[in-house]
């Protein structure tokens, strides 16, 4: 079928309530099920288990991925097969709808995980209990919903705005509900498949499971270049390679994530990780200035360098498209239309954000206070801030699909360090307030477009994401602490590296602890660090994005284990070359590896973060 969508001309000249009237009459499907108790109980079930997927991959890399596409076509698979085996009727197309939406909230609930909370437990020392870090997360993503919804209506209805990975998903859905749907059973096949062998390789390589099954002299090497040590000990400057985490990893969940992070990325982190594990880490070694060779020791030192390319490159790009800041304050004053609303009756009414934004807001405040000391007034000054931040997020998000709660949070972060000078909790859980809640709200937008696009009942939509707000934290938050085991210690450790929480932390230090407590060559790494940044993102925009290496992938590979950074490059750059390779235009390889390589990269992340996270738990315990 051929989705239905305004051109350019109408998209500019148009009033909303003609865009509204063409939607009604052309694209609402209000008497299709949508919001059903099996579309709710699926996506609860699938966001909660996929909310794992990102917990895991998020410790490993500081990045979460979209589980939309991936949840849309396991539900789509899931009833296809129920239904040849006599066991109800296939999904409709509006309720698998539903079923993301509620499946992508879940997914999102990680964020405050592996970086706000994490930061504020390393720079404490304390443990939040459970129940307060259940009851955060949900109250800041209940902001971010009531904030994305009103701002549906000018960015999604009015402007259009693609929201590309939205739209992807949109297209996705509409392609395996029309016609036979086989394709779509391809799609669910690959994703099991390569969800199965990731799996299977994170549980040969797990010597209890391989204890328990008595066949302990078929596990897996950990690494690859094990047989290597056998024989010899590689080394720089006669420190062992495999102490300071240059290794091959077995596992190809990091290379999974990799495929989906883009070549520029993955030539970034080697390059960064080779300029780290390679040379700058020995040498400071046999000099005596990075103490010790773990994995730990090394980012002790070499974070500061990495953070501040980060921070200075994320920055300067959000900074040097003024066009999209400028046009975020625009829509608070563009008023094209003051008739009467053909909507109402299938949108949230406004009345849900007039009351609950100050009630949900004022809550947030008031936890802030309680369980993290933040002051009264800080922690209000937080819920404007919000406001402007998530116009600002919500335009990227709407261009681009990149969200940039990260530049958003550090722009927090050094608000408050101003206003609450050497401040260091009310730094990092204010910054979680405003970049927490802004990219929330930011994503959900990007998961209300495919219902819009399909012509979904806004309403249920809205009610699917809180559904799925519960399902993810409930799920979520027990598995993080049971993974950590309440030591603070092994967090940052080579198994559990958390770099988004040591980038949260070490921008809170240097802000409110000035750098002195830093050994002076770090700082100079701090100022190399910040001037690469931004000439990385200046050559880029001369280049027009032909510059092959990003500030925030090298920077982000001075915080990962070499592994981690070899691994995820080694993904993008295959799948990049699958890619750009010559094929046949009906071969079987170009379907599988370049057509639905989304499909592969997502199988490979859920199928081994899952049983990873088992294999993690049941040591634990």
């Amino acid at each position: 079928m051929t989705l239905k969508q305004l051109s350019e001309d109408e998209i500019k000249n148009w009033t909303l309530e003609e865009k509204d009237q063409w939607w009604r009459a052309g694209v609402y499907k209000g008497d299709m099920p949508q919001l059903t108790i099996r579309s709710a109980l699926t996506g609860m079930i699938l966001g909660g288990i996929l909310s794992l997927t990102n917990l895991y991959v998020g410790i490993k890399t500081g990045w979460t991925l979209g589980v939309g596409i991936t949840s849309v076509i396991l539900a789509f698979g899931m009833f296809r097969v129920f239904s040849k085996i006599g066991i109800g009727s296939e999904i409709t197309l509006l309720e698998n709808n539903a079923m993301q939406s509620i499946a992508t909230a879940a997914g999102y609930m990680t964020g405050p995980l592996i970086s706000s909370v994490s930061a504020y437990m390393l720079i404490t020392g304390e443990i939040i209990p459970m129940h307060e870090t259940v009851i955060w997360i949900i109250s800041l993503s209940l902001l971010g919903v009531l904030f994305a919804f009103p701002l549906k209506k000018r960015f999604i209805n009015d402007d259009q705005m693609p929201f590309p990975e939205g739209r992807a998903a949109g297209v996705v859905m509409d392609s395996l509900h029309s016609g036979t749907g086989s394709d779509g059973i391809f799609k669910a096949r690959l994703l099991a498949i390569a969800a199965g062998v990731s799996a299977f390789i994170e549980l040969v390589r797990n010597e209890n499971f391989m204890t328990m099954i008595r066949a302990p002299f078929l596990k897996l090497p950990d690494y690859l270049d094990s047989f290597l040590y056998r024989f010899a000990t590689p080394g720089i400057m006669g420190i062992p390679l495999k102490d300071i985490t240059v290794r091959v990893d077995s596992s190809i969940v990091m290379v999974a994530a990799g495929g989906l992070m883009g070549v520029k990325t993955g030539i970034s982190l080697i390059t960064g990780a080779v300029i780290n594990y390679f040379f700058l880490a020995p040498y400071l070694i046999h000099e005596g200035i990075i103490k010790g060779t773990s994995f730990k020791d090394i980012t002790m030192w070499s974070l500061w360098g990495g953070v501040a390319m980060m921070t200075t490159a994320s920055l300067f790009s959000f900074f040097s498209k003024p066009a999209v800041i400028i046009e975020s304050f625009k829509q608070l004053f563009r008023i094209k239309n003051k008739k009467r609303d053909l909507l109402k009756d299938i949108e949230l009414p406004m009345s849900v954000f007039v009351a609950g934004i100050p009630i949900v807001g004022g809550f947030t405040v008031y936890l802030a206070h309680e369980f993290f000391g933040v002051g009264w007034f800080m922690g209000a000054l937080a819920v404007p801030l919000v406001f402007v931040f998530t116009l600002i997020a919500v335009n990227s998000t709407g261009l681009t699909s990149i969200t940039p709660t990260g530049a958003l949070g550090k722009l927090t972060q050094l608000t408050y360090s101003v206003l609450a000078p050497g401040n260091i909790t009310t730094n990092i859980m204010t910054a979680g307030i405003t970049g927490e809640v802004a990219g929330n709200a930011s994503n959900l937008l990007m998961d209300i477009k495919p219902g819009y696009m399909l012509g979904a009942k806004p309403r249920h939509q809205a009610m699917g994401h809180v559904l799925g707000i519960f399902a993810g934290s409930i799920l979520s938050v027990p598995v993080f602490y049971q993974i950590f085991h309440e030591d603070i210690s092994l967090l940052t450790s080579e198994k559990l590296p958390m770099p988004s929480a040591q980038v949260w932390r070490a921008v809170a230090e240097v802000l409110t602890e000035g750098l002195s407590f830093l050994h002076p060559s770090a700082q100079w790494a701090i100022l190399a660090g910040a001037i690469a940044g931004v000439v990385f993102e200046i050559i880029a925009k001369i280049t027009k994005g032909k510059f092959p290496l990003s500030g925030v992938g090298m920077g982000l590979a001075f915080i990962l284990p070499f592994s981690d950074s070899l691994a995820m490059s080694s993904g993008a750059i295959f799948f990049w070359f699958l890619q750009h390779k010559k094929h046949k235009e009906n071969s079987k390889l170009k379907r599988i590896f370049v057509d639905n390589s989304e499909i592969i990269c997502a199988g490979g992340i859920a199928g081994g973060a899952l049983i990873g996270i088992v294999l993690i738990l049941l040591e634990t315990l």
